[in-house]
């Protein structure tokens, strides 16, 4: 039985004992915290940072490959049709090779797709890049030669940790930031800016926007605290158009430390296609001897309450359902609905 299968089946019989205990409010939380095993990451080695898509019923992740300091040069793809079982597609992007404005510190991608090519934002010397591919899979061509989004004085804060997204009008945009957030319109070309840059920044935002679209709502998401902090952790917002004002509810933190399960932060989030099931990718550090910069991604369902509020994610609650085979069989998600 494959070491991550076996890990995922304790993880979901700890998970049953202590069921009753999770209620932070129980009088048996707190040993729920300590005894419960964290579901075990989904992709191998130490990874980071990861930007979650489905293109064409298959899921991709694209994380950073962590290094000593952060010191990452290559990026790579891993796709899996169901969730649970995830293969690595190989490299995409290797800034050592494929890049001539920078050598080093690539982190945090986002992919997105549009009239048939497929757009991936990255930061590579604390500059923001784009290259293009036919496939999700690449390979990735740089077609500037040059950054898409330097740091400037006149915006104060780190050009690193891109996202892109494109509305139901067709309009696409640029978010990025670390200190501070900020918004571009895209062209349809997908590497051109179109006007100036927006400030949107809300409470507590550090780094890692992610944004999210449903009935309506425009879910801005981000992490907060450094990365290398055990109380790195995931915030939202919400607003009425893409580019704000963000409005930051009461008791806004979805995702935290619990247990074993330190510096939960940096996500991103799929929609299972047809449905309104959605998973949150995320990473914490490793487990076991992580930090900073060991850190491994991980998976959680992510659900909406009657007021349409994100409900709070357990990074300690197990992904795989009660009954899934483990002897090669296939696995299906739980319903989240």
């Amino acid at each position: 039985m494959p070491r991550r299968r076996i890990c995922a089946v304790i993880a979901l019989c700890a998970s049953f004992a202590l069921c009753c205990d999770r209620d932070s409010g129980a009088p048996n939380a707190q040993a729920y915290q300590t005894t419960a095993e964290p579901p075990s990451a989904i992709l191998d080695g130490y990874t980071a940072d990861p930007h979650a898509v489905v293109f064409d019923g298959t899921y991709y992740v694209y994380p950073t490959s962590d290094k000593g300091e952060w010191q990452t040069t290559d990026f790579s793809v891993w796709a899996s049709k169901d969730l649970i079982h995830w293969e690595n597609q190989g490299m995409v992007l290797d800034v050592t090779k494929d890049l001539a404005w920078a050598k080093l510190r690539g982190w945090a991608p986002a992919m997105i797709r549009r009239d048939g090519k497929y757009f991936f934002y990255f930061a590579a010397d604390l500059q923001i890049g784009v290259a293009v591919s036919d496939k999700p899979t690449g390979k990735l061509v740089d077609p500037l030669g040059k950054p898409l989004v330097l740091p400037s004085s006149e915006r104060p804060g780190g050009a690193i940790d891109p996202f892109a997204f494109i509305d139901d009008n067709g309009q696409a945009y640029l978010y990025y930031g670390q200190g501070n957030l900020y918004a571009y319109k895209l062209k349809a070309d997908m590497i051109t800016l179109d006007g100036a840059a927006i400030r949107m920044t809300p409470a507590g935002f550090n780094e890692g926007v992610f944004m999210i679209k449903r009935n309506g709502i425009y879910y801005f998401m981000w992490s907060q605290n450094d990365a290398r902090d055990v109380n790195y952790q995931v915030a939202y917002g919400i607003a009425k158009s893409p580019l704000g004002p963000i409005q930051v509810p009461a008791d806004n933190v979805i995702l935290q430390k619990r247990g074993r399960a330190v510096g939960t932060g940096h996500h991103s989030v799929v929609q299972v296609p047809g449905t309104d099931r959605w998973y949150i990718f995320y990473h914490r550090h490793a487990i076991p001897n992580g930090g900073g910069y060991l850190r491994e991604t991980c998976l959680a369902p992510m659900e909406f309450d009657q007021e349409d509020r994100i409900k709070k994610v357990d990074p300690l609650a197990p992904v795989v359902p009660d009954g899934t085979a483990v002897d090669g069989g296939t696995a299906q998600l739980p319903d989240v609905r």
